[in-house]
């Protein structure tokens, strides 16, 4: 149109041309005029192309920039990202455990490895896909955009977490932010059922500034899919995880405004068998090798020393195992008073071998049984103990052996005692009747040597009296010692018994509780 208005303006223009001249110069004028027509036509579109041209840079820029630039040009990340600010912005959270770092019972300290997620609504990071080459998520650096500031409450420590400098926001204006955290924490660590103990630590994802009315957490998840999702937890360490609770609750600090939280439950179990093999089996089994020093001899000397032996062979045990043992000034592990009971009860036990040798050694140096003790313990714990033995508790037994027939050298000894008190018995009768001469000289010498060897032989025969009394008092304490003996014994090996099942009954209730 505008080149038609232009071939208009020019025709108003040309001069009349007067008749006179000739049909040449009328044609020569209207060829022109078409040609400047013609040259309109053509050269319009050109310079609207032209024009069109430098504008085209605009038009072919890149869709995720043209995104960026219509979401973040105007865009306040200092200001919470609602339309009506009555409205709370709700932050759905979520927790992955990766892996149990380290239990630090000593200083009460955690340390696990979270993958953690989290997602929002930011009202004013919303577009159309279809204005945006139908894109629908988009990449955005963290520090561009608002981020709630949720924290864990038990942090004690900055971890070696690594940093996730961007988030994805879709075209409904979800932000999910996704990073993986190395957790630090403070934990009330129960050691008493060492190890075989179960530890139960809280993570607790609250907003360190803002209340419910303006930042609400929910949970990504339902609690049945974040209690049993083991999907990425490393499980080859020392520690095994159970489960995972949840809970949400409010709370408020000195009649302030409420807060929301949300907890997380970590619950954990010690895998004991390296602890079973390092420190159970080796003091179970110096435990025995002690009831197996019992069947020594109770008048043996062997039984002490070996006692002994293993009294230092136990401490030395606990002072290897003691930097293994957690330590802890509120408490002390369960393990420990089970390797104090056992040094106790090989005290005990060394205690009770000095007393019964001491009763079965170098019995002629003491006084016969009481017959108290006799009936108490030859009778009573006698019959108590299966150890029935008529010799025991029947006193009238404890006679002498009899006599064998054939002739020994203490028959020698009766026979020539006999025969010189009847030789005694004659001289004395020769002495009383009247005799007109005196005895000849001879006869008062031998009477003199008859009379010096039966002093002599009276003497050997005391002695021999008072040795077989003095062995039969040391058969008697024998006996007593070795009644004691086994009656301690049995009380001993009672009480390791049920001192192991009441121990074992504990540690497996508390293992599978």
């Amino acid at each position: 149109m505008a080149g038609k208005r232009r071939v208009a303006a020019t025709c108003r223009t040309l001069p009349r041309v007067p008749e006179k001249r000739g049909e040449k110069e009328s044609t020569r004028r209207w060829g022109l005029v078409l040609l400047a027509l013609l040259l309109l036509i053509v050269l319009g579109p050109s310079e609207a192309r032209k024009k069109q041209g430098t504008k085209a840079p605009n038009n072919t820029k890149p869709a995720l920039l043209q995104l960026s630039d219509y979401l973040l040009t105007h865009y306040k990340k200092s200001v919470r990202p609602v339309r009506d600010w009555r409205k709370p912005t709700t932050v759905s959270i979520d927790v992955m455990i990766y892996a149990i770092l380290n239990v630090d019972e000593k200083n009460q300290v955690l340390t696990t490895y979270i993958w953690y997620r989290q997602y929002w609504i930011d009202e004013f990071l919303k577009w159309n896909p279809e204005d945006f080459d139908n894109i629908t998520q988009l990449s955005i650096p963290t520090d561009y955009i608002w981020v709630p500031d949720i924290l864990i409450n038990e942090f004690v420590d900055v971890g070696k977490s690594p940093n996730i400098p961007y988030v994805y926001v879709r075209h409904q204006g979800e932000v999910q932010n996704y990073k993986p955290i190395q957790v630090v924490t403070a934990c009330s660590l129960d050691i008493y059922n060492f190890p075989f103990d179960v530890q139960n630590c809280s993570l607790t994802f609250t907003s360190w500034l803002h209340t419910i009315r303006d930042i609400n957490i929910s949970l990504w998840r339902l609690p049945e899919k974040v209690k049993l999702d083991k999907s990425v937890f490393m499980n080859q360490g020392e520690w095994e995880l159970l489960y995972v609770l949840t809970q949400f609750r409010e709370f408020s600090v000195e009649s302030s405004d409420s807060y929301a939280e949300m907890k997380f439950y970590v619950v954990i179990r010690r895998r004991p068998l390296f602890y079973t093999v390092s420190l159970l089996l080796p003091s179970i089994f110096l435990m025995v090798m002690d009831i197996v020093g019992f069947y020594l001899p109770p008048d043996s000397g062997e039984r002490v020393s070996f006692k002994i032996t293993l009294l230092l062979g136990y401490s030395v045990f606990l002072i290897i195992v003691s930097d293994t043992l957690p330590a802890t000034a509120i408490g002390t592990p369960l393990i420990g008073v089970y390797f104090v009971v056992c040094m106790a009860l090989l005290v005990i036990s060394l205690t009770e071998t000095i007393l019964i040798v001491r009763l079965v050694h170098r019995q002629e140096l003491q006084s016969p049984v009481p017959a108290w003790l006799r009936h108490l313990v030859l009778d009573r714990a006698a019959v108590l103990l299966c150890l029935q033995d008529q010799s025991y508790h029947n006193p009238s037994t404890l006679q002498r052996p009899t006599i064998p027939s054939h002739p020994t050298e203490n028959d020698s000894c009766s026979a020539t005692i006999n025969h010189c008190s009847r030789l005694g018995g004659l001289q004395d009768l020769k002495k009383t009747t009247p005799e007109v001469g005196n005895p000849s000289p001879p006869f008062q010498e031998n009477s003199l040597v008859v009379h010096g060897l039966l002093q002599e032989l009276a003497t050997i025969r005391h002695f021999l009296e008072k040795q077989d009394e003095c062995r039969d008092i040391a058969r008697d304490w024998l006996r007593v010692g070795s009644v004691l003996d086994v009656l301690l014994f049995r009380i001993y090996l009672l009480a390791v018994l049920a001192y192991s099942i009441t121990l074992g009954t504990l540690w497996s209730i508390w293992q599978y509780a």
